[in-house]
């Protein structure tokens, strides 16, 4: 047993110390000006490594013997006529190197070890990351403190780093391909915004101690007005101050009202999956959202432009930053007045129908409602042995001012109102001789707004909703003829022995109408709009039913007169 764990002991450890995999080739590119002390030395340690194919000095116009120094320690030299800068040097030895993993290290460093070198590309050849940076021990970096990280805690505050500027890093030739090396000092912290941005694995690595000569002040200024460019271009480059400053938020909150706003007005009509009253919610969320931001950002506008200093590049300012949300306002107000188009005003009711469903906003109602979303409806064949139904959408039956059970005749066939089966909630099933009459075919689809026009002038027994205890012993129908536009009509009440048991209205024309009970006429009434007679009776064993004719209202019902079926038929259950 004990030699079996020796040996597993030995395989552990022996992976564990496996040299990188040689399937990927690695370069290590050194950008160097005027380092003759030490750009042997960081050749020499680099080249230590079996898996480093090839080392490149790029010798940004040095005015000493350090390419020279270079090219005898074994490095491939690469010569600039005069100093570009370390980003260009980087981005000559990204150019020129061969390798799969590129190992970008200063050439300034005193005491650089293979094994720190291998500390910068390891994580990249286990796969581990894209992109590799350092960490090291030194007195803290006056530019990192007081320049680079202020900054990117603003504008980039998912960046904790603890040495963003570095200058040692590595990364595959895939992924630092995508990131624009900048020509100076910037290009350190250029490498990690693009990386972070475009969503590439970095890693920061210790590699312990290291030293290198102290910048002077002189040379600091420069390095920090770099540096300081480089964030700000990248941030203003990734939307970063727009996100920031006031003006921007209005802006974005501007354009995220209106487009709630839009989405919700979009929801109610077209978007079935999405209840109407959720579709309300979110577009009147999204105009308080809109309006509030909205106000304050022409406030904002206004103060800006009222100013006299700048006042032409502030106006091409307000013109590009406003442009986004002046589209998306134009786009709503294309629904709005698209809407309006479509909307048509009777009486107690506001409906809108703009092509898909139909939005009934109703100012005064019985039922407790204030708003439905309705149709369009799908014509379809009657099921078997339905010959005399007509199965109709609970939606389009409101419409009608119909129900359930009520009666409707087509060239004097009766057909009784039932609703539709379980997921046809929009289909309405008429019978073949209805649809030749009513000039319908198989998979038409009937707006909601037409739906009155399609059953125009059609005769309907409609039962009425009695009031009180009297509905246990008696039903009451009344019969209407359907019309497509509201017109001037009358409020009738109708009592039983004393006590109001239902009210209706519909239109009145002058001439004669029927009263029946249990199928027998017991009254006709003539109305005469000029010279109304406003009381009629009726009886029927010890009851007394009294009519009212009362106040001009609007209706779409006209009552039926003796020539068109009857006005008022009761029934008694006993």
């Amino acid at each position: 047993m004990s030699w079996f764990i020796l040996i597993l002991l030995f395989l552990i450890t022996s992976l564990k110390n496996k040299k990188p995999s040689a399937e990927m080739t690695v370069s290590v590119v050194i950008p160097a000006f005027n380092e003759s002390k030490t750009v042997a030395n960081v050749v020499k340690a680099a080249l230590s490594l079996d898996y480093v194919t090839e080392v490149i000095v790029v010798d940004d116009g040095s005015q000493d013997n350090t390419g020279e120094l270079a090219k005898n320690a074994g490095a491939k030299v690469f010569s600039h006529m005069r100093n570009l800068g370390k980003g260009s040097a980087i981005k000559t030895g990204f150019k020129v190197s061969k390798g799969d993993i590129i190992a970008f290290i200063d050439a300034d460093l005193e005491n650089i070890s293979p094994k720190q070198v291998e500390k910068i590309i390891q994580p990249i050849l286990e796969g581990k990351a894209d992109i590799t940076k350092t960490k090291f021990k030194r007195k803290a970096g006056r530019v990192t403190e007081l320049t680079a990280k202020p900054l990117l805690n603003f504008f980039f505050p998912e960046i904790k780093f603890d040495q963003p500027l570095s200058g040692q890093f590595a990364g595959k030739r895939t992924s630092l391909s995508k990131i624009r090396f900048e020509e100076d000092y910037g290009v350190d912290v250029g490498i990690v915004l693009d990386a972070d941005v475009q969503g590439l694995k970095i890693k920061e690595v210790d590699i312990g101690s290291i030293h290198h000569d102290m910048s002077t002040l002189t040379e600091l200024n420069v390095v920090a007005n770099e540096v300081v460019r480089t964030i700000v271009d990248r941030a203003l480059e990734y939307g970063r101050v727009t996100m920031m400053d006031s003006l921007g938020r209005y802006i974005r909150m501007g354009i995220l009202g209106i487009s709630l706003a839009s989405l919700g007005v979009f929801s109610l009509f077209f978007i079935r999956q999405v209840p109407p009253a959720l579709g309300i919610i979110i577009g009147l969320i999204g105009v308080v959202i809109a309006a509030y931001y909205i106000v304050k950002l022409i406030k904002r506008s206004l103060n800006i432009l009222w100013r006299k200093d700048g006042r032409t590049q502030s106006l091409k300012s307000f013109t590009y930053m406003h442009f986004p949300i002046l589209v998306s306002s134009l786009i709503l107000l294309a629904m709005l007045s698209t809407l309006l188009g479509a909307v048509s005003v009777d009486e107690g009711k506001i409906s809108i129908e703009p092509a898909s469903r139909n939005l009934i906003i109703w100012r005064n109602t019985t039922d407790n409602r204030t708003f439905d979303v309705r149709g369009p409806y799908t014509v379809d064949s009657a099921l078997e042995n339905e010959d005399t139904i007509i199965r109709s959408p609970k939606e389009a039956l409101d419409t009608l001012g119909l129900k359930n059970d009520d009666k409707l005749f087509i060239n004097g066939q009766g057909y009784v109102l039932k609703q539709p089966r379980p997921g046809e909630e929009n289909i309405l099933r008429i019978p073949r001789e209805a649809r030749l009459n009513l000039n319908v075919e198989i998979r038409e689809t009937i707006p909601d707004g037409n739906i009155r026009k399609v059953f125009d002038n059609l005769y309907v027994q409609k039962a009425l909703t009695l009031q009180g205890n009297v509905s246990e012993n008696l039903t009451l129908e009344e019969g209407v003829i359907i019309k497509t536009n509201t017109q001037s009509a009358r409020t009738i009440d109708i009592y039983m022995n004393g006590e109001k048991i239902t009210s209706t209205r519909g239109i009145l024309r002058n001439g004669t109408y029927n009263i029946f009970i249990n199928e027998v006429r017991v009254r006709t009434i003539t109305w005469n709009e000029d010279n109304p007679q406003l009381t009629y009776y009726a009886y029927w064993g010890s009851h007394e039913l009294r009519v009212e004719i009362l106040n001009t209202v609007n209706s779409d019902m006209e009552f039926a007169t003796s020539s068109q079926g009857r006005f008022l038929n009761f029934y008694f259950n006993n």
